[in-house]
């Protein structure tokens, strides 16, 4: 038997009807950017994290840099955020000139340990940047807390945790700005890359809305006058086509960035989000099959924070011997992956920050026993007890 780690075929053969037309009604449309199903989208997904805004971008980490800039910061900032997660949390700050400033996360959720974050703030500190690792959120009332005593901006990254809640309230919809990914292996994915940034201030989103688009046309033009407090009265020309020729993008208010959503991937979205909480709960049942299962073993299975809705992303397991093991499952024909084996703060690009082994002790003591084994919603339970059944035998 064949497993993979995630089977995007799979999940495609579940929507092709739905999504095919999607796309060919679009196709037919001839309308590919800025259209009606990015519009839709954007307010569908509004509604569904629970804010005011969503602004669609090209992926998730423009969505990260875009969010930084929209907030000014830059040369000589710093943010924290965790050093285990991927590397465009780390890299988005450093992009805009900040410094990433890294803190521990807990053994037990994976997430940044929100009371090791006042011990990493200074003067220089300007936001806080938790991630949501593997489909649950870190303990955001903390985190909030700690945030408004310092007077800082927070910006979740919501990657891997769409759909995932922490005491009743939606992932992504705590922080000043907060940005998700659609990568195609994401719980909720399109056919290539994609991003979303969320907010619930009417200002912030008109600055992200221009810094998406090269802060150009109507909208560029009401950063540009909010950021200078301008009043001035701009009138929107709602016939624009901004696929052929749309004159207002030739005036240019502010550096902004070329990253939108495509139209096609805006349909095919729209097609998932209403099966997103369907696909989540169905991770969730594999996700206790396999915790039921290994309870009497040395693999150390996730563990949900209370308050906590986790919709895993990734199953992750926790062993001394995981480099035997994954060979073991690869004999086996089981897809493992390993997330992720250097912490951020010892990444060799960021040796300059200075940071030794033994810095950040958690983190690094995950990196060498994490793993992650099959886990998507359209997963059969034949597959599943397969999975254990080798686990149990290792």
């Amino acid at each position: 038997m064949k497993i993979q780690l995630i089977d995007l075929k799979r999940q495609y053969g579940t929507i092709s009807e739905e999504a095919d037309k999607a796309i060919v009604d679009v196709l037919h449309s001839a309308q590919y950017i800025m259209g009606e199903n990015v519009k839709s989208f954007e307010a569908e997904f509004a509604n569904y994290v629970g804010v005011n805004h969503a602004i669609s971008c090209g992926n998730g980490t423009d969505a990260l840099v875009i969010a930084l800039r929209a907030l000014g910061i830059g040369e000589g900032d710093e943010v924290i955020t965790t050093p285990f997660t991927f590397f465009a949390t780390a890299e988005s700050i450093s992009f805009v000139g900040a410094t990433p400033v890294f803190v521990d996360v807990e053994l037990d959720s994976y997430n940044i340990d929100p009371e090791k974050i006042e011990a990493a703030i200074n003067e220089k500190t300007k936001a806080i940047m938790p991630v949501h690792i593997f489909g649950q959120c870190a303990k955001m009332d903390r985190i909030m807390e700690i945030a408004k005593k310092h007077n800082l901006y927070v910006i979740e990254d919501v990657a891997q945790a769409a759909g995932a809640s922490y005491k009743g309230k939606m992932a992504g919809s705590f922080g000043d700005i907060n940005t998700f990914s659609f990568f195609p292996t994401k719980n909720l994915g399109c056919a290539g890359d994609g991003g979303m940034i969320v907010t619930d201030d009417e200002n912030l989103a008109t600055v992200l809305k221009a810094l998406r688009a090269h802060g150009s046309g109507e909208v560029g033009q009401r950063a540009y006058n909010y950021l200078n407090d301008i009043e001035e009265e701009i009138v929107a020309d709602e016939g624009a086509d901004n696929t052929v020729y749309n004159p207002l993008k030739y005036y240019n208010y502010l550096i902004g960035h070329n990253s939108r959503l495509d139209e096609l991937q805006a349909a095919l979205l729209r097609v998932k989000l209403p099966k997103l909480d369907g696909w989540n709960k169905r991770r969730a049942e594999i996700s206790k099959m396999y915790i039921d299962a290994l309870v009497d073993t040395d693999l150390v299975t996730p563990v949900t924070t209370e308050g906590s809705n986790h919709i895993y992303h990734l199953f992750i397991l926790q062993s001394e011997k995981r480099d035997e093991l994954i060979k073991f499952l690869s004999d086996a024909g089981i897809a493992t992956g390993v997330y992720y084996p250097v912490p951020m703060h010892l990444q060799k690009v960021y040796k300059g920050l200075g940071y030794s082994i033994g810095d950040l002790p958690n983190a690094e003591y995950l990196s060498e026993r994490t793993f992650a084994i099959p886990l998507f919603a359209e997963l059969t339970d034949e597959e599943i007890r397969y999975i254990i059944s080798k686990l149990l035998e290792f």
